[in-house]
Formats: structure tokens, C-alpha cells, sequence
């Protein structure tokens, strides 16, 4: 039933709402209790004066009536269908069900954002439980310490007598190893509290550069205009650590460089009228990688539809992350290796550009760009180095799917991908099924 035909009906479940009367409301419009009758059983249209008159008396805007429930919450009620297949759902009254029961569609569409929020969140979780190389550490100190203090006290406690001068050794140890253990917890336990929010947290001098750039927008004024060197911003991004002040300098070079090259504003002006990366590079005389870069540095208005880069070496590491919402990236471990940063590896200096589908609840469409290039002239005497960089857009505007285009479906990592048919497999799952 379309939203139009579902007037009359948000007519009688406001008037009920209000406690009117049939013929009362009636009345005060100047119509008829039957006329009304049929108005609200959707067997007539109504519009201009009498819905004006209506949506006065019932003290509500006449677009509530008319367009019922808003186009966004339909959107996430039928999203919440389709990641619910084995549920059997009457789709085509959606509309019906959100303009008579508002609060209902609208808890069950946070029900499911909520779902696939704690999804995210188990995700980031078992990502650094899994290779968080701090947390690894912690446990095996934790671990060496209790097996020490255990070894000591199995000596202690041991039926042979020892002389004064061995026993004050092994209780010397004993102390030592229990006061080692007790810090080890504590910072453990420290950083677990710290983690909190299972997004957020900097463990690597990546992710404290990465943090850093996300909270400026990716965006680097300082270097646009040039009244800052990478240098100077180093010393103003306050970074903790040595090697993230480092990976910054190293970093915040390579932006100056490019934002030199092809200038910011001129740039977005041309981007807005030839946005397929390829041609811009032709457009520059400009190399690939560096017009991928320059994309993901755009400024942006709106966070949701924020553009996604990845940077990895030959090995597959991810060298740089920056999230495009609903592109889950792994912060710690491998990724899915059907990737098109990695099919790019296969074809070095070929770009190539693929629409994909994340396995997820949302089961979000992107359109991804990526080449991979050396980072420095071929030499007889030294090993090619490989770059692999791969833009990550959502699919709306210039970057939709052509008519005959497909998705290749692909993941964050295998051990958080629920695919089960995968040729690209390297472990099962976590996720049970339905989870």
C-alpha cells in the first residue's frame, strides 16, 4: 500500500490519540461523520482544504498525514529485514506498520542499529584480543610471573631443608616475581579499562598517528597553506611516542608534497567535474597513488559518507588506514585477501577498480580504487619496493554501480567473516550463525 493511500488511517489514530469523536472531528471541519468514515478507512483521497482543516483540528503538520513515517526509518526497517533472511517479514507493509505504530518502527530500527553497533564492537574486540602486540606482551609477563612464583614456592615448600643463606635467595625471588606480577596486572588491567570504547584507544604509534589525523579530519590546513613545516606540525600533533612521531614526519612529507602538486582548491574544483581517478592522473600528469591520496584528503561534510584509504607493503600489511563508516578495517592481523588493494599487488602499475560488499548486517556497497606502485626507481642492486594504496568510496553520486556492474563480495579478515563458502578462507569464523 503506498504512503499516499495511508492518509486516513494516521487521520483515525491521531483522532483516537486525541480522544475526538467521529462525528466531533467531523463537525469541526464542516463534514459529514460518514464522509469522514470513509476517509479514514482509505476509500477517499483527501488534499488542500479539508487535509489543512484536518491536520489543524488534530493539531499535527499536514506532511505527518500525508508522508507518514520519514523515508530514512523505512530504509532501516527493510535493512533490518533483509540481515534477517530466515525471518519471514511482510515487506510491502512496512509503510503501514511505521505510519500506524511510529514508536514501534522506530524502536525496532535501533534495535538494529544497536545489533550491528555491538557487531562492530565484537569485531574491533576480537581483532586485538587476537594480535594487540601490547596485550600480548602483558599476558606473557603475567603468565612467566605466576609460573616463576609457582616454581619458587614448589622449592619452598619442598621436603628438603634448606640453609639460611639458599632460602633467603629463593624468598629474595619470590618477592621480586610477586611485586613483578602485581605490576604487570596492574597495567593490564589498566589498559583494559582504557580500551572502554573497543574503537577507540591508541596501542601502536599507527594508531596514534591515525588518531590524530581523524580528529583533524584528514585534512591538514597547516600543510595546504604551507604555514607549517612537517616538522613543526610534528612538534604541534603532541604525539606520545618516538616512532609515532616518526610514521608522522614521514607522513606529514608526503602530504606537503602532494598538496604542492596538485593544489587543494583547484583541485576539488576538478574533482567535482572528472572524478574518475584515472583520467585526473591524465589530467595532472600526475601518478595514480598520488591522486587516491589526494581524494581521501578532501574535507568532508558529512561523517557517514566519509572517503576510506589503505595503504600496504608487498607482505600485505596495512601500512595506513583511514575508515570509510560501514568499511570495517582490521587494526591488528591480516585482511580479506579478495581486497582490490591486494588483486592489485598481483598487477603491479595496473589500476584497478571493483564495487564490493562487505559481509556484514548492513551489507554496505563500496566502490574501490587501487594500484600498486614502487616506491623508488628500479635498481639492479636493490629489492623493488611495493605500494599498494586502494580508495574506498561509498557507492552514491558518480560512483554508483553501472546497470550490469556486479559486487564482489569480500570481508574485514576471515576469522570475524560469517562467508562460510569462501575459496579465500584462511580460518572458520567466530561468528555463529545468526549472531
Amino acid at each position: 500500500m503506498p504512503r499516499s493511500a495511508l492518509t486516513g488511517s494516521r487521520i483515525r489514530d491521531r483522532r483516537t490519540a486525541k480522544g475526538l469523536k467521529q462525528a466531533d472531528l467531523a463537525r469541526e471541519v464542516g463534514i459529514s461523520p460518514s464522509y469522514l468514515n470513509l476517509i479514514e478507512h482509505n476509500r477517499r483521497r483527501i488534499g488542500g482544504k479539508l487535509l489543512i482543516d484536518l491536520s489543524r483540528a488534530l493539531e499535527v503538520e499536514a506532511s505527518q498525514l500525508t508522508e507518514g513515517a520519514e523515508a530514512a526509518l523505512l530504509s532501516r526497517m527493510r535493512q533490518a529485514a533483509a540481515d534477517a533472511p530466515k525471518v519471514v517479514t511482510e515487506s510491502d507493509r512496512a509503510d503501514e506498520f511505521a505510519g500506524r505504530f511510529p514508536g514501534w518502527a522506530g524502536l525496532v530500527a535501533v534495535q538494529h542499529d544497536r545489533i550491528a553497533q555491538l557487531e562492530r564492537t565484537v569485531e574491533t574486540l576480537t581483532d586485538r584480543l587476537t594480535h594487540d602486540p601490547f596485550l600480548s606482551t602483558s599476558l606473557y609477563d603475567v603468565v612467566s610471573s605466576v609460573t616463576s612464583i609457582r616454581s619458587t614456592s614448589s622449592i619452598l615448600a619442598g621436603e628438603e631443608e634448606l640453609d639460611a643463606e639458599w632460602q633467603g635467595r629463593f624468598l629474595q625471588n619470590l618477592d621480586n616475581d610477586s611485586r613483578r606480577l602485581a605490576e604487570s596486572s596492574q597495567a593490564l588491567v589498566a589498559y583494559l579499562d582504557g580500551v572502554g570504547d573497543a574503537q577507540g584507544g591508541a596501542t601502536s604509534p599507527q594508531e596514534e598517528l591515525e588518531g590524530y589525523l581523524l580528529r583533524n579530519g584528514f585534512t591538514l590546513n597547516a600543510l595546504e597553506d604551507g604555514t607549517a613545516t612537517p616538522a613543526e606540525l610534528v612538534v604541534d600533533a603532541a604525539l606520545d611516542s618516538e616512532p609515532a612521531q616518526i610514521l608522522a614526519l614521514a607522513y606529514f612529507e608526503r602530504y606537503a608534497k602532494d598538496a604542492r602538486r596538485l593544489p587543494l582548491k583547484g583541485f576539488i574544483a576538478q574533482y567535482a567535474v572528472t572524478p574518475d581517478p584515472a583520467t585526473l592522473a591524465q589530467i595532472y600528469q600526475a601518478d595514480i597513488a598520488m591522486i587516491l591520496r589526494r581524494i581521501a584528503t578532501l574535507p568532508e561534510d558529512d561523517p557517514e559518507q566519509r572517503i576510506g584509504l589503505v595503504t600496504c607493503d608487498a607482505s600485505g600489511t596495512l601500512t595506513f588506514r583511514k575508515e570509510s563508516p560501514g568499511f570495517s578495517i582490521p587494526k591488528f592481523g591480516a585482511a580479506c585477501p579478495l581486497w582490490t588493494l591486494y588483486q592489485a599487488l598481483i598487477c603491479p602499475n595496473t589500476p584497478i577498480q571493483t564495487v564490493v560488499e562487505q559481509a556484514s548486517r548492513t551489507a554496505p556497497l563500496f566502490r574501490c580504487y587501487a594500484i600498486a606502485q614502487p616506491l623508488q626507481p628500479a635498481s639492479f642492486t636493490a629489492p623493488t619496493v611495493i605500494e599498494a594504496t586502494m580508495l574506498i568510496l561509498p557507492l552514491e553520486g558518480p560512483h554508483q554501480m553501472a546497470p550490469m556492474e556486479m559486487a564482489q563480495p569480500v570481508g574485514s579478515s576471515c576469522r570475524i567473516c560469517p562467508r562460510d563458502e569462501c575459496a579465500a578462507r584462511r580460518e572458520p569464523s567466530i561468528l555463529a550463525d545468526g549472531f
